[in-house]
């Protein structure tokens, strides 16, 4: 588990999160949800311990994070950006990087390691662009592609900042369901998203931010109920339940 306790974090001293309490389960998907501006990112770059909080404390597994070697750290814990310049690499070399936590100075693959990168390869269905440039790729084969390199990373807690922006519904959808794939491995998924619906529907917990701050953490049903969706977005959120698929989906109004 990653825990975060009392952490205040931000930029050239500015303030953005602040009384953070919050924790992340393996075998658990949380949607940090909130408006512009509100610090999911922020939030995900300190709980991942690629910002470095101005106080509080952040545990990984009952260790204090900052006694963590990077190298050790890398091996647990992995990160997406959202904005991302596509690389001038093949696809199977960008997998590849996955595995450059668990590789030796010389930075050569062994056996074990060119097995995991083919089998996030298969697992995401990519063989077939294993030589192809990144460059080449559609925005949703490209991102299915960072997928398969932070699946080959092989981390117990793998955060992503909007992973489904800028794609059609069609990828969202597939690239939602490698996420409940990569839970169902038994990791910690924490995304940072817009997508209100995809938060509520996909999610075992839901943060939401405003303005650098907690308003709740809970289950989707329990944020839903709490109308706090509705104050904070200045929206209508109304529940329809799908019988022939027992769930349920979320309809915003102004």
């Amino acid at each position: 588990m990653i825990s975060l306790k009392d952490v205040i974090a931000g930029y050239r001293g500015i303030e953005i999160i602040k009384n953070i309490d919050i924790f992340f389960e393996k075998g658990s998907i949380t949607s940090i949800i909130g408006k512009n501006g509100c610090g999911k990112t922020t939030l995900i770059k300190t709980a991942s311990w690629l910002l470095k909080p101005y106080s509080g404390n952040i545990m990984l597994d009952g260790e204090s994070i900052c006694n963590i070697p990077d190298k050790k750290l890398a091996r647990k814990i992995s990160f997406l950006p959202q904005i991302r310049i596509a690389p001038n690499i093949s696809v199977y070399n960008l997998v590849m990087h996955g595995r450059f936590p668990y590789l030796g100075f010389s930075r050569i693959p062994h056996d074990e390691d060119k097995a995991i990168v083919e089998n996030a390869l298969e697992k995401l269905g990519l063989k077939k662009y294993r030589n192809k440039n990144v460059k080449e790729l559609s925005g949703g084969e490209r991102q299915k592609v960072y997928l398969a390199m932070v699946l080959a990373q092989d981390t117990d807690y793998i955060f992503l900042d909007e992973p489904t922006t800028y794609l059609d519904i069609n990828h969202q959808l597939e690239i939602l369901d490698i996420i409940k794939e990569l839970k169902n491995m038994g990791k910690a998924v924490i995304m940072a998203i817009h997508d209100l619906n995809s938060a509520l529907t996909y999610c075992d917990k839901v943060c939401l931010l405003d303005k650098g701050e907690i308003v709740i953490f809970d289950t989707p049903e329990a944020v839903y109920n709490s109308r706090e969706i509705e104050r904070v977005f200045r929206v209508k959120c109304d529940e329809i339940h799908l019988e022939e698929k027992d769930q349920s989906q979320y309809i915003f109004s102004i």
